[in-house]
């Protein structure tokens, strides 16, 4: 057998080899060509376009917040500081993974589970490329163990800023409210240029009212950056403006004292300059501590806060609204003179209670036995409800509407904080639009001793007896006094302006109702005659005891029978010195029982401190 042989062609194989180089060649050309297009579109084409982009990546602009201003009493103590701290932040943008960030940092410093709460819910709301504090208030010891770890942790940095605080917690917390991280809410109504930089704005009282001035303006830097994001030099700076200081007029010393005088009990004191309506006290009490809020305060304690049946987040001086009592006697026995439904002398006889022609219904007064024949001196002094039942039903509900509106019941005081009840001056055509009920004989009576649907808030109640020292004059009541520039020393005053004259002009029955308020507290049958036993100047005063449950026709009110929720408030107004009214105030105890063993006697320690240095003799 012959074996074939295979013999290889050497020319096919060659030319097999030469065609696939040309294709390989040709490949590379196209590529070379398509990246040399590519290159020269960049370069040339997009020139400008990516010269920016990279001159972006190498320099930033920074925001640099402004200091936020202070605010002061007017006897010059600080209620609200800033004071440095450092907090830990994080730059989501630079960040390769912010959950395993959080998770090694949380190995170096201790991270709640509040904390990482908290920066969630920042990180929803924030850009990326912002500053997110993760942890604030950092101790020596954690910046220490931060700073020598920063290197491991891109994105991540030691920020010092000033946070606020305030002082005297509590005791001033619901006249400078507080501030609190820039939410979303804000957000919405903000010009994002002034608050670049800055987290905090404020939430609550004169913090919030004079946000535009306690602000500043923001500053800017032009900083060159690192490829990790790092500020290697500033190139450019516009310094910011510090915001300016808030004074008021808060009397500190009188504000201790009036917390002080109320021993931690539940209610309010208002106390104000009845010449310009500055506010010298204002109290609501329990309070809170408003340095728990600045940073983001725990649920738990924010639970705690709301769940509490003492309300301490309400303002109960400018928010509380309550039946007024018997404090309202004397704007109405002053426009039934005025409008010639009664005349100083004309009597009326009380035999301890009072009906309607017809029925056989009772409406007591508090004095079981009577006061017999009273005029209108008297019954104020005494506080008779059955003269000022009947009153009531000679005015009609309508007049007496008109009436109170005279005096600022039923409206807002206009006062600088914001957040105020106008309460409730109730009318025959208010009740119809609320309720679709018609306005019954019954109610007008018990609002003629300020019971029913009549409410106030101690803050209009206090306006409305400044307007009782000014004889007529209306004011609108303010906490700021001026600001002051820390940078240039200029001051500007807060211009309030006043609401006019009431349409009551008589002085001579100004000076009857203000003699009647005298022997309140220093006749020999006045209700608080005790508290003005002694004193050295004259003032003029009021009780009232407003009922939080109605009593049967039959029975008798036990106090001691009740339980403390259930008992009547406390009240009493009060203006001093007589001759010239330097103060005057509205106080009230809730479930505090009647206002001339309660309230009365707080009000003769505040006027000592203020007129005397407190000085009861």
């Amino acid at each position: 057998m012959i074996d074939r042989i295979s013999i290889r062609n050497s020319s096919d194989e060659e030319q097999l080899i030469r065609r696939r180089m040309v294709w390989i060649a040709v490949v590379v050309i196209f590529l070379v060509i398509l990246l040399l297009s590519r290159i020269f579109y960049i370069q040339i084409v997009e020139n400008e376009h990516y010269t920016t982009l990279s001159q972006h990546n190498r320099v930033k602009v920074l925001p640099i917040p402004p200091i936020r201003g202070l605010i002061y009493s007017r006897d010059g103590v600080l209620l609200a500081d800033n004071y440095p701290s450092f907090s830990l932040e994080v730059i989501p943008e630079r960040t390769v993974d912010v959950d395993e960030t959080i998770f090694k940092l949380g190995n170096l410093v201790t991270i709640s589970d509040e904390d990482i709460k908290r920066f969630r819910k920042q990180l929803g709301k924030k850009r990326r490329f912002d500053s997110i504090p993760i942890k604030v208030n950092l101790n020596q010891k954690e910046v220490s163990v931060l700073s020598v770890n920063r290197h491991r942790f891109p994105g991540v940095d030691i920020v010092a800023r000033l946070n606020r605080y305030y002082p005297h917690g509590e005791e001033t917390v619901h006249v400078i409210g507080y501030v609190g991280r820039i939410d979303e809410q804000d957000l919405s109504r903000l010009d994002e240029s002034e608050y670049s930089g800055t987290t905090h704005i404020g939430k609550l009282g004169i913090e919030k009212s004079y946000e535009d001035i306690l602000h500043g303006k923001v500053g800017y830097q032009q900083v060159e950056v690192n490829a990790q994001g790092r500020v290697i030099r500033v190139l450019d700076k516009v310094p910011p403006e510090a915001g300016k200081n808030v004074n008021l007029t808060l009397d500190f010393s009188l504000q201790q004292a009036a917390v002080t005088a109320l021993e931690g009990r539940k209610g309010a004191i208002v106390a104000i300059q009845p010449g310009d309506g500055a506010v010298l006290a204002m109290v609501s009490s329990p309070g809170y501590d408003p340095n728990l809020f600045v940073n983001g305060i725990d649920s738990a304690s924010y639970q705690s806060l709301l769940r509490s049946p003492d309300i301490p987040l309400l303002n109960r001086a400018t928010l509380g609204k309550y039946p007024p009592g018997s404090t309202i006697k004397p704007f109405l026995g002053l426009a039934a003179l005025e409008m010639d439904i009664r005349h100083t002398h004309d009597k009326t006889w009380c035999p301890g209670w009072y009906s309607l022609k017809g029925s056989s219904h009772r409406y007591r007064d508090w004095k079981k036995q009577g006061h017999g024949h009273a005029d209108l001196n008297y019954a104020i002094m005494q506080s008779c409800d059955v003269y000022f039942y009947s009153l009531a039903h000679d005015m009609g509900i309508d007049r007496i509407h008109e009436a109170l509106a005279e005096f600022g019941f039923g409206a807002t005081t206009g006062i600088d904080i914001g957040s105020e009840s106008s309460g409730l001056n109730p009318s025959r055509d208010w009740k119809r639009g609320a309720t679709g009920q018609p306005w019954y004989p019954g109610e007008t009576l018990i609002s003629g001793i300020g019971q029913g649907y009549i409410l106030t808030t101690p803050l209009q109640l206090a306006s409305a007896t400044a307007v009782l020292a000014n004889h007529g004059k209306r004011i609108i009541p303010h906490l700021a006094s001026e600001y002051h520039d820390p940078i240039s020393g200029a001051s500007t005053r807060v211009n309030t302006g006043d609401k006019g004259h009431t349409k009551f002009r008589n002085s001579q029955y100004w000076n009857e109702i203000v003699t009647a308020m005298v022997d309140v507290v220093h006749g020999e049958r006045g209700t608080a005659r005790r508290s003005g036993l002694g004193a050295a100047y004259r003032f003029a005063g009021k009780t009232g005891t407003a009922q939080v449950i109605g009593i049967a026709q039959d029975a008798e009110y036990e106090e001691d029978d009740i339980s403390e929720e259930f008992k009547d408030h406390a009240w009493f107004i009060a203006f001093a010195p007589v001759e010239n009214p330097q103060i005057a105030l509205a106080i009230l105890v809730e479930n505090g029982g009647g206002g001339s063993r309660t309230a009365a006697p707080i009000a003769r320690t505040l006027f000592d401190h203020y007129l005397t240095g407190g000085d009861s003799g």
